[in-house]
C-alpha cells in the first residue's frame, strides 16, 4: 500500500540518487492507482531538475499485449535525455508524456486510462524517441520550497466527498480525529451544502485549514464564486483535483497554516 511513510523515503531516495554527476535521471515503476499522487508528490519534492520518470501499467506482464514493458523502456529513454531536464516530474505511460501536475487516472482498466485534460499532454514518446510540445509552468522540483529532508510525518489531510444531503458530522470527526486540514470533493464548481458549509466553518475557526476542490475532475476552482472564501477563510483548490490538493495541502502544512499562505502555494504549484 502507498502511505506518507513510503513517499518520504522514496522522495529522499530521488534526492540523493539525483545529488551524483553520474546519474542523468531517475525510472520509476509505480502502480496506477495512486501514480496521480505520487507523482506530484516528487514533482514538489525534488530538489533537482534532472529528470524524474514515472510509468506503470494497466496489463500485467502475464497478459496479452502486456503494455509494461514498453512502458519501461520509454521512461528510462526519457529518464536519460538531457533536453527533458526542466520539465519537473514526467509520467510515460501508453506512448504519452504527462505532468504530474495534470495527470488524472479516467477509466478502471483502460489501457489509456491516463489524461492530462485542459493543459494536454507534455510530449510523445515512440520506442523511446521523444517530443516535446510544452513545459510546465506551475512551480516544481528544483524551484519548489517544499522539501522534505527532516521530516519523518506529514500531517493529516482527509478527503471528505460531497453529495446531495451529505452528513456534515464526517468534517466534525475528521477535526476531531486530528486532521490538520480538509479537502472537501465538492459537487461543480466546489460546492456543497449548508451544513457542510457551517461544519467547514467550525473547522476553520479550530486552525484547519479547508480547501475546495471538485468531484468533477476538470476545470478550475477559483476563490469566491459561489462560495465567499474571503468570508469562510477557505482555500480554492484551483487546478488541482482532490487527490492532488491533499498531496500539495500536506506539505504546505509544514510551512504554514494561514489560508492566504496555504492559497498562494495553490496558485503558484
Amino acid at each position: 500500500d502507498m502511505n506518507d511513510e513510503v513517499w518520504l523515503k522514496l522522495g529522499k531516495r530521488v534526492n540523493e540518487i539525483l545529488k551524483s554527476p553520474d546519474v542523468a535521471g531517475v525510472a520509476i515503476t509505480h502502480g496506477t492507482d495512486t501514480l496521480e499522487e505520487t507523482s506530484y508528490f516528487l514533482h514538489l519534492v525534488v530538489d533537482s531538475d534532472k529528470p524524474v520518470v514515472m510509468t506503470g501499467s494497466m496489463r500485467p506482464s502475464t497478459a496479452m499485449s502486456a503494455d509494461g514493458p514498453l512502458n519501461i523502456y520509454n521512461a528510462v529513454a526519457i529518464a536519460a535525455d538531457p533536453t527533458a531536464k526542466g520539465r519537473g516530474v514526467l509520467v510515460a505511460v501508453d506512448d504519452d508524456i504527462h505532468s504530474a501536475h495534470e495527470i488524472i487516472k479516467t477509466h478502471t482498466t483502460d489501457v489509456a486510462t491516463f489524461s492530462s485534460r485542459e493543459p494536454g499532454l507534455v510530449g510523445a514518446v515512440l520506442f523511446g524517441s521523444t517530443t516535446w510540445y510544452r513545459t510546465p509552468n506551475d512551480v516544481h522540483t528544483a524551484s519548489s520550497d517544499l522539501r522534505i529532508e527532516g521530516v519523518d510525518k506529514l500531517p493529516r489531510v482527509d478527503i471528505i466527498y460531497a453529495h446531495a444531503s451529505m452528513s456534515p458530522d464526517m468534517i466534525d470527526a475528521a477535526v476531531q480525529n486530528g486532521a490538520k486540514g480538509i479537502v472537501v470533493a465538492g459537487v461543480g464548481d466546489g460546492n456543497m451544502t449548508t451544513p457542510a458549509l457551517e461544519a467547514v466553518e467550525r473547522a476553520v475557526a479550530k486552525g484547519v485549514v479547508v480547501v475546495r476542490s471538485s468531484r468533477v475532475n476538470g476545470g478550475i476552482i477559483r476563490r469566491n464564486i459561489e462560495t465567499n472564501d474571503d468570508q469562510m477563510g477557505t482555500v480554492a483548490s484551483m487546478e488541482l483535483n482532490p487527490s492532488k490538493a491533499r498531496v500539495l495541502l500536506q506539505l504546505a502544512l509544514l510551512k504554514t497554516s494561514d489560508p492566504a499562505r496555504v492559497q498562494d502555494y495553490f496558485n503558484r504549484y
